[in-house]
């Protein structure tokens, strides 16, 4: 088969870029402070002038918002907080009308604990018909309801404490991997897959693109629920070996696409985010063979600065390390198989401050750096909302600016278990996922022409400094730096087919690596330099002279066969190949 026909046979998704939007603080059009979806519809041109392809959209549906959406009470509807099913469909048609795709947020390991489904679970009592549509435990043997250590395993949720929460009037308990709120869904039961189905099918036939399917690995337990282990200092067993990619996930995801993909366009994407997921287990999932999901989102390059405490546990980001964890997932998913490409979601601190240097000086470069080096890679990129601008963290000034629930558990938590208060902050601020949630920063305006009247949180200072308007009016700026990166993804085959071949694989000053497409004719040269100093690189033979491509700092010649790299600086060098 000829290049060209590998190409044009290939899912589409393939060649896209996604931009997640996370309605709460994307864009406001009524004054109240919190975004919705008209707001969304009126900042679409941005979108359009950037160049992605599909647009993710966390959820609005109905909900409490003890997890800011992500805790639904009703699956078909939408939150008044966004707008009304005619704001939806008028945004759609326009996604649709730019020629874009859109791609719901879809959480159904859980709902929240306002939805029907569970209130009726509850409230019929353990002998009621959609009892088992959730998992209900009375407490261990010879212990009494509510007595401490009584819930029916050992297990810890990820929003801090433990997984069941007691329904006093019941005397059972309910399991929770997130917030109390939270119940997990049991997948067991197949009138609950049945419901599931015919709702994501409703939502396709309503003209929506796909699925982003949130810790959709998580559906399976072992149906046991046993005590896990519990490591030295922990305070609660490892849940993970009972719950993540569970004995019948395979199996649920298979009937899943068969049910409700089955019969419908090749338009559609299912992307599958599964924490905890392992090349190996990703390479099945995806699969096109298997028809499962289309590609993974997984993070394990995102846990590589997490000390033995977890997330909270600061510790800074070796390279090597982030490149063979890279290079891992390359190698693995080559012959079969896809991989989301991100740094930033909303759930992840703003990258240029993480994995960068977030000052005036060189936020700029090191922004545009991160973000050559990740649009290089096979895969499908993510850029969440912003980091096109390079939004950096947020100033939180204590406590009471935190509006997520995983930061405050956790600093609860951590005060009463003695920790000091500052400590605490000091880890929040740096890895809380508030940072990813600050209003988007359209222009210079007191508000970031975010809204007009009190935003839900408060908008990041520098935004007088870092905003759509004046990047827009920029071409040296960091959005237009994306818009030629996607530009290259949508025009140069061999950044979505190349083979991939690591380069200095021991240094922590330099990411390097080559994207070889013979089909195409074309092979492509990354450089990056990760430091804030110059660094001298030794090229491998046949690349001085080259074509430059891409390169965030300006004024180059030909390529040198020992080029000096400036402090964050990033170059793609392209040469022809038989």
């Amino acid at each position: 088969m000829s290049g060209i026909d590998v190409v044009s046979e290939d899912p589409w998704w393939r060649r896209a870029v996604v931009y997640q939007i996370y309605p709460l603080s994307f864009a406001d059009s009524d004054g109240d402070g919190v975004g919705d979806l008209p707001g969304i519809t009126s900042r679409l041109d941005h979108l359009e002038r950037l160049g992605v392809d599909v647009i993710w959209l966390s959820p609005v549906y109905p909900s409490p918002r003890d997890d800011n959406g992500y805790d639904i009470s009703d699956y078909r509807g939408i939150d008044p907080t966004f707008g009304t099913p005619e704001d939806f469909d008028e945004l759609l048609a326009e996604v649709h009308r730019r020629g874009m795709r859109l791609v719901m947020d879809l959480v159904v390991n859980h709902t929240s604990d306002e939805h029907p489904w569970f209130v009726a679970s509850r409230d019929g009592g353990p002998d009621g018909p959609m009892r088992d549509w959730y998992w209900w435990r009375p407490p261990r043997p010879g212990m009494e309801p509510g007595a401490p250590g009584a819930e029916p395993n050992n297990w810890g949720s990820f929003f801090s404490g433990p997984s069941w929460t007691l329904d006093p009037a019941g005397g059972e308990y309910h399991l929770h991997l997130f917030s109390p709120r939270q119940p997990d869904l049991n997948w067991e039961n197949p009138r609950v897959r049945r419901a599931i189905h015919e709702m994501m099918r409703w939502w396709l036939d309503r003209g929506v693109d796909g699925f982003r399917m949130d810790v959709i690995n998580l559906i399976s337990k072992d149906p046991e629920l046993p005590d896990g282990h519990v490591p030295p200092g922990a305070r609660y067993g490892d849940r993970d070996p009972h719950c993540v990619c569970g004995p019948r996930i395979h199996e649920f995801l298979a009937e899943m696409h068969r049910e409700v993909f089955a019969g419908h366009p090749e338009r559609l994407l299912l992307v599958g985010e599964m924490p905890g997921v392992t090349v190996e287990e990703a390479r099945l999932f995806t699969d096109p063979a298997r028809r499962e999901v289309d590609m993974v989102f997984q993070f394990e390059h995102v846990g590589l600065d997490y000390g033995p405490a977890g997330k909270f546990d600061l510790r800074p980001l070796r390279l090597t390390d982030l490149k063979a964890s890279f290079a891992r997932w390359q190698h693995g998913l080559a012959e079969v198989g896809w991989n989301s490409l991100y740094f930033c979601n909303h759930d992840q601190p703003r990258v240029v401050s993480r994995y960068g240097d977030d000052s005036p000086e060189h936020r700029v470069r090191s922004a545009t750096m991160l973000a050559t080096v990740l649009h290089l890679h096979r895969g499908t990129p993510y850029v969440y909302q912003g980091e096109e601008l390079g939004m950096t963290n947020a100033p939180f000034a204590g406590i009471g600016e935190f509006r997520d629930i995983e930061s405050l558990n956790h600093y609860r938590e951590e005060v009463a278990a003695g920790e000091q208060p500052e400590r605490v902050m000091a880890a929040l601020r740096a890895r809380s996922r508030d940072n990813a949630r600050t209003p988007m920063q359209w222009d210079a305006s007191p508000r970031a022409g975010f809204t007009t009247g009190t935003p839900w949180m408060p908008v990041n200072p520098n935004h007088r400094e870092i905003n759509a308007e004046a990047q827009v009016a920029d071409p040296d700026s960091v959005f237009h730096h994306y818009r030629r990166l996607i530009g290259l993804r949508h025009t140069e085959p061999a950044v979505t087919h190349g083979d991939f071949h690591l380069l200095f694989a021991d240094s922590e000053e330099v990411y390097a690596f080559t994207r070889r497409y013979p089909a195409g004719g074309t092979e492509l040269l990354v450089l990056a330099n990760f430091t804030g100093r110059d660094v001298e690189v030794e090229l491998p033979e046949g690349w001085a002279g080259t074509e430059e491509v891409i390169a965030n700092v300006p004024g180059h010649g030909p390529l040198e066969a020992r080029p000096t790299l400036a402090p964050r600086e990033a170059r793609v060098h392209r040469r022809r190949v038989g």
